[in-house]
């Protein structure tokens, strides 16, 4: 059977308007497409519409799916980069708390020798109070008067030092932990920049992983129109063929070698090298043929089966109404001598010598599934590839 034209149209470079209207010129209901109630809904225009909006659902979720990959990946910069300012800022709470410490000692430090030189002060104030004769007196000789008065002014001079190195410390200390303590400051509110784009990040890759998952919802939901469609379509064709007496046996899912690409895809799912969609009654005959070694022509968007006998005959191939093995078999009329609309071709396995073939094709009810039945041989054009 076939069900569109032959010749593959990129959907990227169509609008829907131009599909739907190319569809109602080429597309098909049935290879009879006799019964008025068939003819009345195309079914083909319908597919390809809801077939072309499920394409640009998934375009759309598949750009989502980008878009939302690379918010990820500046999402996940910005974590690194927040778990790099927490280790700075948690160095400078260490620093601060070093700090801390130091001064504090240092201020101990202060304290005991502030107490230490009060009472060196207290006890030069006794000193003080003798008067020079009286010391000198009390000193062995004048030279421990000296030395006395030495040691109390190098006493003096040496606890102002420490206490001024150690303010000078202090000092230092507490410039070192402001310093610190505004480089933590900046740290933090860097932090809490990034956090605020992390959470900024965050919600937006939210509600575009969303937007995705709704226009998936959409496209399969569109897809699941198109099988339903399909179904009512090949139902409709089914119910044409038995009331013209048509015999339809029952389908196999990838049989006959079909390649397994093709005959696991959707029905009409790609073009094959002939130009013909795929797990159709056409591609399967030429894959058939050409699969013996025999030379098969790119139909070029005149591959319906009742099209073969002319397309073949531009190419010097013959057709006749003597059926031989390994011909294709064309039905371009029913059997009330109404020429189909589409027409269907199969290949001839054996002739039997009962007026009968053994035949084999793809896609005879709507359905692409593949068929090895016999039939009458009359009524039909042979093409002797």
């Amino acid at each position: 059977m076939k069900l569109r034209s032959t010749t593959p149209v990129s959907a990227s470079l169509v609008s829907r308007a131009s599909l739907v209207a190319m569809s109602a010129l080429l597309a098909g209901s049935g290879i009879f497409g006799l019964a008025s109630h068939v003819l009345a809904r195309d079914y083909d225009a319908e597919i390809q519409a809801k077939q072309q909006e499920a394409d640009n659902y998934n375009s759309e979720a598949s750009r989502l799916g980008e878009m939302a990959d690379s918010l990820q990946a500046e999402l996940d910069k910005i974590n690194g980069q927040i778990s790099a300012i927490q280790a700075q800022i948690s160095d400078s709470q260490k620093k601060i708390n070093s700090l801390n410490d130091q001064i504090k000692k240092n201020e101990e430090l202060i304290k005991h020798n502030r107490k230490a030189m009060g009472r060196i002060l207290a006890d030069l104030y006794v000193d003080d109070q003798i008067s020079p004769l009286e010391m000198l007196a009390s000193s062995k000789n004048i030279s421990d008067y000296i030395d006395k008065q030495e040691q109390r002014n190098s006493l003096k001079t040496s606890l102002n030092d420490k206490i001024k190195e150690i303010k000078s410390l202090q000092k230092k200390l507490e410039e070192n932990k402001k310093s610190v303590e505004n480089t933590l400051r900046d740290q933090e509110l860097q932090r809490n920049a990034m956090a605020a784009k992390q959470s900024e990040r965050a919600k937006l890759i939210a509600d575009t992983k969303n937007d995705q998952n709704n226009y998936a919802a959409l496209a399969q939901k569109r897809n699941s129109e198109v099988a339903k469609i399909r179904e009512e379509q090949a139902a409709a064709n089914r119910r044409v063929l038995s009331r013209s007496g048509v015999s339809i046996p029952r389908g196999i899912p990838g049989g006959g070698g079909y390649p397994g690409a093709w005959a696991s895809a959707p029905l009409d799912a790609y073009v094959d090298p002939w130009g013909l969609y795929t797990r159709e009654c056409v591609s399967y005959v030429a894959w058939k043929i050409d699969s013996t070694g025999r030379y098969v022509p790119h139909f070029g968007g005149a591959g319906n089966a009742k099209e073969w006998p002319s397309t073949a005959a531009r190419y010097g191939i013959p057709s006749g109404s003597t059926p031989k093995v390994g011909s294709a078999a064309v039905m371009i009329y029913d059997e009330r001598g109404k020429e189909l609309r589409f027409g269907h071709v199969m290949y001839v396995e054996s002739v039997n010598g009962d007026g009968t073939i053994t035949v084999s094709d793809y896609n005879f009810a709507w359905d692409g599934l593949y068929r090895h039945y016999t039939r009458s041989a009359s009524g039909l054009t042979y093409v002797y590839f």
